[in-house]
Parts: structure tokens; C-alpha cells; sequence
């Protein structure tokens, strides 16, 4: 793990943002498309406001969700809602975008569905992931033993969660661990001092199960402001 502190939030915004710019056009240089896997939630927004706007070739990029609430994209608890209109504006309304809600389609078949969908276009490029107060990322949740355990290279790609004791009620699709370990490069975006003593409660811990982001953290830079 990297750790990158900013003097400001305003600062890690952009830097992140200009960061993530340069990595998808050095995976455009070696291959004809890229990946680029964004959680949702407000934190993200303004990198994605700075993103949008990037000179790259966003035709050839498809954004996805690391996460989402198995809702229609009308339904305010949306990610792809946000990511859109966050993300995919101005320049990178060119971009191609996956989602992971399936209209009419139960959720564990959603699961394989996506799956036949994303595994081609694996591994990801490059991964964005927020965390919680709990210490959980993307939709992988504090308990929730067997999606932490989707972390070997012959796991599966989504885990679909509907247990009211690990998650809000809303049943979700989640990238595993073992997608998002093989990404070209992961990043960690966490602000405040509640947020940086989740992060180090969780190392404390050492035990994955209890603190999901543990599963995500090797290879990882951490980028953190107050």
C-alpha cells in the first residue's frame, strides 16, 4: 500500500483526477480499449467533474461501477445514475458505459449475465474505490464471509448480496475482490479523520472479514486529505 497525504481536499481532487487521466491514456497506448471502474456516492464527484472534462480518447474507454443497488436507474440510490451525470458529461460522454442493474432480471442470474459480459474486457485498467466509516468498499460488506472470499484468480467476477444483516436492504451486485486485485492499478480515495482511522483500524484488525477494504489493499495507493 501507497499512502499519498494532500494539504487539502481541493488539491487531492484535481491531482487524483489528472493521476487517473494519465493512467487510462497509458493503457490506451498499449491496448484498443480501457477500463475504468468508479464507486459511487458524493465524494468522488468533483474528480469526476475534473475527469470529465480530460483529453483522452473516450471512445475508447468503458466506464463500469465497482458496486451497485440492484434498482432502475431512475431510483435515487442509483450509481449509474451519479456516474453519468457526474462522469460521463462533456468530453466523456464518449465513453461507453456498463451497467450492472439487469431490468426484469433476478439477481443471482444478473450475476452471470455480467459476468459473460466483463470477462472478455478483463483485467480492469484501473480501479477507483471509496470506503466507509465500517471499513467495507465497493459492496463488500463487514461479515459477509463469502464475498471476501472471491479473491483467488478462479473466483468469480460479481457477488450478489441480499442479506439484510450484511448491507442495506437493497439487494446489490458487487465487483469481487479477485476483479479488483487484478486491475493495472487501484486507487483509494478517503477524506476526514474518521475515514483515516478506519483505515488504520483495519490494518490493526487484520482480518478481511471484519474489514472488507483488507481484501482490496495490496497494491493499493491510498490518496487522503482532511
Amino acid at each position: 500500500m501507497k499512502f499519498e497525504e494532500y494539504p487539502d481536499r481541493d488539491m487531492l481532487m484535481i491531482d487524483l483526477a489528472n493521476h487517473l487521466a494519465g493512467e487510462i491514456n497509458a493503457a490506451l497506448m498499449v491496448n484498443d480499449t480501457a477500463t475504468f471502474a468508479v464507486p459511487g456516492g458524493s465524494t468522488p464527484g468533483p474528480i469526476f467533474d475534473v475527469l470529465s472534462a480530460a483529453s483522452l480518447d473516450w471512445s475508447k474507454v468503458m466506464v463500469l461501477p465497482t458496486d451497485e443497488r440492484w434498482v432502475a436507474e431512475d431510483s435515487p440510490d442509483s450509481n449509474a445514475a451519479l456516474i453519468k451525470g457526474r462522469l460521463l458529461t462533456d468530453r466523456a460522454a464518449a465513453a461507453s458505459f456498463m451497467p450492472f442493474y439487469l431490468d426484469g432480471v433476478a439477481l443471482e442470474e444478473g450475476a452471470d449475465v455480467l459476468t459473460a459480459k466483463l470477462a472478455p474486457c478483463l483485467p480492469l485498467s484501473v480501479v477507483l474505490l471509496g470506503m466507509g466509516g465500517d471499513m467495507h468498499t465497493a459492496s463488500l460488506f463487514p461479515g459477509d464471509a463469502e464475498a471476501i472470499g472471491h479473491h483467488h484468480n478462479d473466483s468469480p467476477i460479481f457477488h450478489p448480496i441480499k442479506m439484510p444483516g450484511l448491507a442495506p436492504l437493497v439487494p446489490r451486485m458487487t465487483l469481487t475482490p479477485a476483479a479488483l486485485n487484478g486491475a493495472m492499478s487501484k486507487h483509494l480515495l478517503i477524506t476526514g479523520a474518521d475515514k483515516r482511522e478506519a483505515l488504520e483500524r483495519a490494518r490493526k484488525l487484520g482480518d478481511p472479514v471484519a474489514a472488507p477494504i483488507l481484501s482490496v489493499l495490496s497494491g493499493m495507493t491510498v490518496h487522503w486529505a482532511e
